[in-house]
């Protein structure tokens, strides 16, 4: 009977995740660069998962919705208190940034909170994955494959198989 809980417990946190998510378009349109202020961002995405603070006196807030979701969020507030900018950052454009030799800290900070790490010991690589969509909305997995010192080795690209358009069954 426990892992019965066990299951319905992360089930509906997995639902609770994903209903969060599909209301970040509406929580998005309600704010206003230059007019919606910190208090604004707390009230519809809640506490932020990390704060960066930015030499120019700039704070960004990263919203992470990994790992059910396929977007992570990083949101620019001005010293002044007001909205700069909202960007989801799991793009193409972020993941070709992501380069050999680069650090772990660098990505995290670059693409947000990861869905996954999974552990290769005996080849001495860690895999960190994060879920995203590609321009033809299909489930893809961007990995960073990290090396002995939190150094990125490589990246790669593949279709999601956790997604559920993969799962079938009945």
């Amino acid at each position: 009977m426990p892992s019965f809980f066990r299951a319905a417990a992360a089930a509906i946190t997995t639902l609770a995740l994903l209903a969060a998510a599909g209301c970040d378009p509406q929580r998005i349109s309600e704010l206003q660069p230059g007019v919606s202020t910190e208090a604004d961002v707390r009230d519809r995405f809640g506490v932020p998962e990390n704060t960066w603070n930015e030499a120019d006196g700039t704070r960004t807030f990263e919203y992470n919705r990994q790992p059910a979701g396929q977007v992570n969020y990083m949101i620019a507030i001005g010293p002044d208190g007001k909205l700069v900018a909202v960007r989801q950052v799991l793009t193409p454009e972020n993941f070709a940034k992501v380069q050999p030799g680069m650090g772990m800290d660098a990505v995290r900070r670059l693409l947000g909170k990861a869905a996954k790490v999974v552990p290769y010991p005996l080849k001495g690589e860690t895999h960190v994955q994060w879920r995203f969509a590609n321009a033809r909305n299909e489930p893809q997995v961007f990995t960073v494959v990290q090396g002995p010192g939190a150094q990125v080795l490589r990246t790669e690209t593949g279709p999601d198989l956790d997604a559920p358009e993969f799962k079938g069954g009945k």
